[in-house]
């Protein structure tokens, strides 16, 4: 297979990650949960989840940093979970970043403990580690201890199933704030229909970090759940209005000092739902429409990332179609999380939805050409993130989950 065929695909402006082998030989083939920020001295770090594929028993939390604007990346070190060549202990998974007013980086991430509940790869603890030094180097792991659910398994020795998806922001009250998927534990989770067996239940909550600016160590953080129990945000499957799946929240401020929040589902549509006191409560999720009374924005059960790029503007990431896409279904989400569509977003004050978007714009697609380990993968599943670099906005994305690129946001088109 010709890779740089293969990496142009997307016509990225940056290359961070490139595997050194297509068939697993070398444990890096699975890169994803891509989560580039601003480090304290300004320069661009990235932390992000690396396998041979994803879920596998050397899955781990690698970090890399670029001192030219992202053209050049340092070789990625391994800061939690299994590292080679040994590849020892359980894995970690899903690590985000927070850097506290003084400059410590702390990484946050779900450590698997043994113990399977719905996935291996989310059933975990919080953990968490810090640098001092710009990423040099790290301190030891210490658990970070998480609040119990309804939606947890009844058993307190099984962890809760859980991921932060998406960089934390200073959003509630100059404290980073974000939200989280809980999967519901097979144990108290409503038994999905037939034809959706493959919908796993999950509902979205938020958690806000109270004192990361007084750099305490990981397992003195605090923080404070939003939307817990039976507050917690739910989107009935069609028909089968008791099970939830509400997957992977992305949240903007508005410029009236509201959150607005975008989910994805598995009912053809991302949900969105509002808060107006600083993320304690929220409003019940609705579908995502372009503008009120619209249609609805059409996407299948996929990360749809919703970035602030000015002030009271926004844009939206998705795929334009429900999960039916060429011959596949919405259960087969390894096919059919491609192409990537970008829409732009206005806040609107008066509306009963305050962003409205445009017309879908297509940014870009990977021809569905697998690649990665055994089968390989077909999808451009958006685990990104984004920054502004000399000013302008850079989308950092997976390939496939296995390259990791940058694109410039071009929204002199949308």
């Amino acid at each position: 297979m010709d890779l740089r065929r293969e990496l142009g695909r997307t016509e990225p402006d940056y290359v961070v990650y490139v595997p050194r082998s297509t068939d697993g030989s070398t444990h890096d083939t699975g890169n994803e949960h891509f989560l580039v920020f601003h480090g304290p001295d300004g320069s661009l770090m990235a932390v992000w989840t690396q396998s041979t594929y994803e879920g596998m028993s050397d899955q781990r939390i690698v970090f890399s940093e670029s001192r030219d604007g992202g053209r050049t990346w340092a070789p990625p070190e391994v800061i939690a979970g299994p590292a080679p060549p040994e590849f020892k202990g359980h894995i970690a998974s899903w690590g985000f970043p927070m850097v506290s007013s003084s400059g410590r980086i702390y990484v946050l991430y779900s450590r698997h403990t043994g113990i399977n509940d719905v996935f291996t790869h989310t059933t975990g603890l919080m953990a968490g580690i810090y640098s001092d030094d710009g990423g040099r180097t790290w301190s030891e792991e210490q658990i970070v201890p998480m609040s119990r659910s309804k939606w947890d398994n009844p058993d307190p020795s099984v962890p809760a199933n859980w991921i932060v998806w998406q960089r934390p922001k200073r959003l509630s009250d100059g404290k980073y704030f974000v939200g989280f998927t809980r999967w519901v534990s097979p144990a108290v989770r409503h038994e999905p229909p037939m034809d959706v067996w493959w919908a796993h239940e999950s509902v979205v909550e938020f958690m806000r970090f109270e004192n990361v600016d007084d750099d305490p160590e990981p397992k003195d953080l605090r923080i404070s759940y939003f939307a817990g129990d039976d507050q917690a945000l739910r989107v009935g499957l069609v028909g089968h209005p008791e099970v939830s799946v509400a997957q992977e929240p992305s949240l903007v401020p508005l410029p009236d000092g509201r959150l607005f929040c975008v989910m994805r589902t598995t009912v053809g549509s991302p949900y969105y739902t509002v808060s107006e006191d600083a993320g304690r409560t929220w409003t019940e999720p609705r579908p995502l429409r372009r503008y009120d009374g619209g249609p609805p924005v059409l996407h299948p059960c996929s990360p749809c990332p919703i970035y602030e790029v000015g002030d009271g503007r926004y844009i939206l990431l998705h795929h334009d179609h429900d999960g039916h896409f060429q011959r596949w279904g919405p259960r087969d989400t390894l096919y059919h999380r491609r192409p990537i569509y970008i829409s732009f977003g206005e806040y609107r004050p008066d509306a009963e939805q305050p962003v409205w978007f445009s017309e879908p714009v297509l940014l870009m697609d990977n021809d569905g050409v697998p690649l990665g380990y055994g089968r390989g993968r077909c999808d451009l599943a958006m685990y990104a993130s984004l920054t502004f670099v000399e000013g302008e906005p850079v989308l950092w994305y997976p390939d496939r989950k296995f390259f990791l690129l940058g694109k410039r946001v071009p929204l002199e088109r949308l």
